[in-house]
């Protein structure tokens, strides 16, 4: 027989834990299907979470998890690859591991993957002196040297942004030529005192288990403590597409249509955390996964509440 649950989320990060938090709170029968992919796991601590501030992702994740069982949330170690709307406007979820579940209303919180530049040295250094992001590690890596690895005319923004926590910033075009950077970009990056250097990157220099260097195709090297890359972000949206959600694209990705509480364009499904937005940082998505309980929940009430009536109700 197929599992009932009033919603399933499909997703254990923090936007999918917030999510089911709320929910047991609120008493629904909730299951979390969570395929253990958090797209921080690479990062030895997240930052701007008041009071878990430096906090270590994995254990963030395993208090969230403690937390929702409290309140009889069902968690799954494993993957949703199918999901279908029936005709009564519930869903049917397929896991991996062959078990089915019916879910009256779904939170999709299926985050995304970053892809990384391929550069010799980049992946295996992410999360520890090869970063994205200045808010989460800006201020730990605060006045080294940095640079920033271009792979769009974009990430002239990443430079400029960077050298708030440093005045050593040295822009690397690699696979952006001169031509493509405008005058606004170029007064900018003098202003802020960032050096562009042209030519491709070969790869990186480390010694003794730290970044030194950073080595272009010319054999030049550029000494360096820290390097700041642009991951392409890959949404995870195949999901949404099962079930004909509409999507928009922006220059960071496909995201699913939602309004302010995470509402997709299918009714009862709900997305949040990194599944709307590359720059969803820890404690939006938290926000965003509240949101959208708190709104599923009420929904449902009152659903529930308009079939009583519907059958109690006199008939003329």
């Amino acid at each position: 027989m197929t599992e009932r649950y009033e919603a399933v989320v499909v997703g254990g990060g923090a936007a999918g834990l917030s999510a089911a938090l709320v929910l047991g709170r609120a008493r629904r029968r909730t299951l979390v299907v969570d395929a253990g992919e958090p797209r921080n796991a690479p990062a030895a601590h997240l930052q701007g979470y008041l009071t878990r501030d430096g906090m270590p992702p994995a254990e963030f994740l395993a208090a969230g998890r403690e937390e929702i069982a409290r309140y009889g949330v069902e968690l799954v170690r494993d993957r949703a690859v199918d999901v279908s709307r029936q005709d009564n406007g519930e869903f049917r979820v397929t896991l991996a591991a062959g078990r089915t579940v019916h879910a009256r209303r779904l939170v999709l919180a299926t985050g995304l993957a970053d892809e990384l530049p391929t550069v010799a040295g980049v992946a295996e250094r992410f999360g520890r002196d090869v970063l994205h992001c200045p808010y989460c590690h800006g201020w730990e890596v605060r006045d080294r040297s940095f640079g920033v690895l271009a792979t769009t005319p974009m990430s002239v923004h990443q430079a400029l942004m960077v050298s708030q926590w440093s005045k050593d910033v040295t822009l690397f075009l690699h696979t952006v030529t001169e031509a493509e950077l405008t005058a606004d970009d170029t007064r900018r990056l003098a202003a802020a005192g960032v050096v562009v250097v042209p030519g491709e990157v070969a790869g990186l220099v480390v010694e003794g288990d730290r970044l030194t260097g950073v080595r272009l195709t010319d054999g030049t090297v550029h000494d360096r403590s820290t390097l700041f890359v642009a991951p392409r972000a890959v949404p995870r949206n195949d999901l949404f597409e099962r079930l004909g959600a509409e999507l928009r694209e922006t220059p960071f990705g496909t995201y699913p249509v939602v309004d302010e509480t995470g509402l997709t364009t299918v009714p009862g499904v709900w997305a949040a955390g990194n599944a709307v937005g590359f720059a969803e940082q820890v404690v939006n998505a938290a926000g965003a996964g509240y949101r959208a309980a708190a709104t599923l929940n009420g929904e449902l009430l009152f659903a529930d509440l308009d079939a009583v009536q519907d059958r109690s109700w006199p008939r003329s």
